[in-house]
């Protein structure tokens, strides 16, 4: 029956917040202390805290996550890893659940939040996407961040995606990255992100298993700003086309959590 699904979805939702704050609780002294260390010791750690408090809050909200591909992460080699973007959940999955230390790029406004915005200064580069000069200092930061060893994870959707399509236009910018910083792109998708968090629901989310798959690297080596067209599309059409193959059958493929 649809009220009683809309009755338990949002104490669900109110479940989960409730026990995000608690858990939040837990952890934010040691990020608070972590915060005023230097990169890129400051992320290693925050991912260390993320994701053993990852690892117990997820499967605590009847969403646990699985990995797969995580064999084309080679150690000692940095990565551009781009991820579709459907729901809030999308980022405390996609942070603890890269290998290796990584960081996202987050808006300025985000950073501003009490408690929350302390996280995402941590593990992410902010950027004012209005201000020219800020995103031109997000792309430096970017770079710092894959000279320093880490990992960049980004959105190319920009937003989530709302539509009933499996993924929203491309933003050159991660792509753009890889090419400058001649860095191989891997290509991921989240499975069932949507499913908890339906849009246009406000408090309003439902326990399923999330499903975090990685693809094999697309190199960069010799591309130039000229190439930019055909590697966006290239990464677009391998995530489109896996996506559309996988979708009915992420829950049976071999996994880790």
């Amino acid at each position: 029956m649809k009220w009683l699904k809309n009755i338990a979805g949002r104490v669900f939702a109110v479940y989960g917040l409730l026990l995000f704050v608690a858990t939040l609780l837990i952890v934010l002294i040691p990020i608070w202390i972590i915060s005023f260390f230097p990169d890129p010791r400051k992320t290693r750690y925050f991912l260390n805290i993320g994701r053993v408090w990852m690892g117990i809050y997820m499967p605590l909200i009847g969403c646990p996550v699985f990995r797969k591909g995580l064999h084309h992460f080679k150690k000692g080699q940095q990565y551009v890893v781009v991820c579709n973007h459907n729901s809030f959940i999308d980022v405390p999955v996609t942070t603890p659940g890269v290998p290796g230390v990584n960081k996202t790029l987050a808006k300025a406004e985000v950073g501003k939040i009490p408690l929350f915005g302390m996280m995402y200064r941590i593990g992410g580069i902010m950027v004012d996407r209005k201000d020219d000069n800020s995103r031109r200092q997000s792309f430096e930061h970017m770079h710092n961040a894959l000279n320093m060893g880490m990992h960049m994870v980004l959105f190319p959707e920009g937003t989530r995606n709302r539509t009933g399509m499996p993924l929203k236009k491309f933003y050159d910018g991660a792509f753009i990255l890889a090419i400058e910083a001649q860095t191989p792109i891997i290509p991921s998708l989240l499975f069932n992100t949507k499913k908890i968090q339906v849009p246009g629901k406000f408090l309003f989310a439902l326990p399923h298993r999330i499903d975090f798959h990685f693809l094999p690297p697309v190199d960069t080596t010799g591309l130039t700003r000229a190439d930019l067209p055909v590697l966006k599309e290239k990464v677009f059409n391998i995530m489109w086309d896996y996506y559309t193959g996988h979708t009915q059958t992420a829950a049976l493929s071999p996994e880790t959590a």
